[in-house]
């Protein structure tokens, strides 16, 4: 085999944390690229995703901050600060008085109106109805006085519903048990978006049976401009208050099955959904749940409880931090993850086990707490399942072998990448321009996502002509998209953009049976993948077509990406939540490789021995410290010499490299004409 004329190798990302400007973004924009990006999906909507939803706290908001050198004051003093021409929106105070008196003196009016005629209850309704409705025009009403008028309006009015009822008794139950026998509820019908503080809250139904809905709904939901379906919608509304969240909560627990790959992911994303928990409410559900070691030990041949609660530990350590998530770890609930890790446990109860003791060291006091009962000495039996042939196992070794490396640390222990021998493998996945969140073996070749954000990863080598074929073996069916990307590509984690969601990407996604572009998708004939299954991608630039393969069976050739890119093309997933899967760029022999010629990455790419290292992440933030910035370094990428103006604006402190890639000024939001 030749050297294709154009085949690149990228060099590692030079500015390792840095998500924006990272090595993945080519030197130019083409224009009106991130306006072409279309609605974002509800599955991968999260709150922290949001900005603005939530309120800050005191455990997210600095302290203090302590610059080293003023010169980013003196370049924003030499181009001149920002000038915002909004609207003045202050309140005045003069008229919000004149209003308020006006309000006050109309209610009293309308008091001593009610009180003078006793005789006229249709203009006491109208009257009553009158006041709530200026009381909403103004401010909010107290919830005593809504309660108050509305008990009111209901005893002048019962009597008459009670003669209806009493009359039409038969003829409305037999009606109603028609029309429910008849006419079974649509799961997915259009739902009203939200309920306002005086509207009245939706039937209270079966909560099992809305979770279930949701679950057999969520995989056809695949259009980003679809609403959430109505079971949603309506446990959304149950959880506002505690006792209903608490019901929510006690469903996900109960009804989740442990076959659906989906299962697992419906939890995290229905209690992101859901409002975030009072402190009442999560000592109540500590109440219930009444968690202890020997909890773990019941109900051995029902493994599905006690995944789904160690799922939902995992997803409210996840979603809390500070004095709560330290008050949900009590020492019960310690016992029973512990337990849940032993050898007679299920191994799909031990992975999510794991997961929510990972996501409970999140919190620096429980991380304390979680080192000191000795789990590395119990990770350490279980990470020798890494490579195991039953891929439950497996998913438990690849998790253990990276909470030793990262978070669990064993004195004693070596790192994983120091026993390593990885001189056959030449192109690896990129651990440099990659979130926090997502976890890549020491070998570079295997991936795996356990938070609620859309996770991305691409290869370190980037080619842009021949016939290239690289493999991909399912460790998870859930929801995945791997495929081709571009140096053009835009991956945005909360937001739920990943491969396939752009014109310069294109994705397999076996879990739905889908081939996406464009962020719009469509159906393909494979059926859904499984555990252990092998996926093929094979790239033909000069033919222009993208084909894929599900253990040796191809699809027809893909093209539509080739409208706008034709180079630059890198092999790239994205990943749901509790998904893993391992690559296979030629170091070692395809299972299903296709009949026509074609080249490997791992024959033609080439990596230094200190660009294959995967570091441990608090080795990677000792050494980030150790770097030092200079002063005259660009602001936005750290690297180079700041040498570029922007005008009109004037502004500076950056390089022609990160200048080439804004259209509008990072200060003043101003169009950039010229650099």
């Amino acid at each position: 085999m030749s050297l294709p004329p154009e085949a690149e190798h990228v060099r590692s990302c030079s500015n390792p944390g840095n998500p924006v400007f990272s090595c993945i973004i080519s030197s130019k924009v083409k224009e009106g690229t991130m306006g072409k990006i279309h609605p974002q999906s509800f599955l991968y909507r999260t709150t922290s995703g949001d900005y603005g939803r939530l309120p800050p706290s005191f455990e997210s908001a600095p302290c203090s901050y302590h610059p080293k050198t003023q010169s980013f004051t003196r370049r924003m003093r030499l181009g001149g600060m920002f000038h915002g021409c909004s609207m003045n929106t202050a309140l005045d105070k003069t008229q919000a008085l004149a209003a308020w008196i006006t309000f006050c003196a109309c209610r009293s009016l309308t008091q001593l109106l009610l009180l003078l005629s006793p005789s006229a209850p249709p203009a006491r309704e109208t009257l009553a109805t009158a006041t709530r409705l200026g009381a909403m025009g103004n401010s909010c009403v107290c919830r005593e006085d809504s309660d108050l008028e509305d008990h009111r309006h209901d005893s002048a009015s019962r009597a008459t519903r009670a003669q209806v009822r009493r009359v039409d008794h038969g003829t409305a139950v037999g009606a109603d048990v028609a029309d429910r026998s008849g006419r079974p509820r649509d799961p997915v019908r259009p739902p009203r978006r939200g309920r306002g503080p005086h509207e009245p809250r939706r039937k209270k139904q079966n909560v099992d049976g809305l979770v279930l809905d949701t679950l057999a709904v969520i995989r056809t939901l695949v259009d980003n401009d679809q609403e959430p379906p109505y079971s949603m919608i309506t446990l959304h509304e149950m959880a506002e208050t505690d006792d209903g969240w608490l019901e929510v909560v006690q469903s996900l627990i109960r009804v989740i099955p442990l076959d659906d790959p989906l299962g697992p992911a419906v939890i995290t994303l229905l209690l992101d959904e859901c409002p975030l928990p009072t402190k009442d409410a999560l000592q109540k559900l500590s109440d219930m749940l009444s968690l202890s070691a020997t909890v773990a030990q019941q109900d051995a041949l029902n493994p599905a409880k006690h995944r789904n609660t160690t799922a939902v530990l995992g997803c409210l350590a996840e979603k809390l931090a500070g004095p709560a998530s330290i008050g949900l770890l009590s020492p019960g609930t310690l016992e029973y993850l512990l337990e849940s890790l032993s050898a007679d446990s299920h191994p799909t109860v031990m992975l999510f086990a794991l997961i929510a003791l990972e996501k409970f060291s999140q919190t620096s006091e429980n991380k304390l707490t979680v080192s000191e009962s000795s789990i590395s000495d119990r990770l350490a039996v279980l990470e020798s399942w890494a490579d195991h042939q039953d891929y439950l196992k497996r998913q438990v070794g690849f998790c253990s072998q990276w909470s030793l490396d990262n978070l669990f640390l064993k004195d004693g222990r070596q790192f994983t990448y120091e026993k390593l021998n990885l001189s056959s493998i030449n192109a690896m996945l990129n651990s440099n321009d990659v979130s926090e969140y997502l976890k890549i073996s020491p070998t570079g070749l295997e991936a795996r996502c356990d938070a609620s954000s859309f996770e991305s990863v691409r290869c370190t080598f980037c080619v842009d002509s021949g016939v290239w074929y690289y493999e991909v073996t399912v460790v998870t069916s859930g929801v995945m998209q791997i495929g081709w990307a571009t140096k053009d590509s835009k991956f945005l984690n909360h937001e739920g953009y990943g491969i396939g969601d752009d014109e310069y990407s294109c994705a397999y996604d076996g879990c739905r049976q889908l081939i996406w572009y464009n962020a719009r998708s469509k159906p393909h004939s494979h059926p859904c993948w499984k555990e252990g299954d092998t996926i093929g991608f094979l790239l033909d630039l000069s033919k222009k077509q993208m084909i894929f393969y599900l253990n040796g069976y191809q699809l027809p050739p893909e093209k539509q990406v080739f409208s706008s890119a034709t180079s630059g093309f890198f092999a790239a997933a994205s990943f749901m939540s509790y998904q893993q899967c391992e690559f296979n760029f030629g170091a070692k022999p395809f299972r299903h490789p296709p009949s026509v010629k074609f080249s490997t990455f791992n024959d033609f790419a080439s990596l230094k021995p200190t660009e294959k290292i995967i570091l441990p992440r608090h080795r990677r933030l000792a050494l980030l410290k150790q770097v030092s910035i200079r002063d005259n370094c660009c602001t936005l990428c750290c690297d180079v010499m700041a040498d570029t103006e922007l005008r009109p604006c004037g502004h500076g402190g950056m390089c022609m490299d990160c200048a080439l890639q804004l259209e509008t000024c990072p200060l003043c939001r101003q169009e950039i004409q010229t650099r």
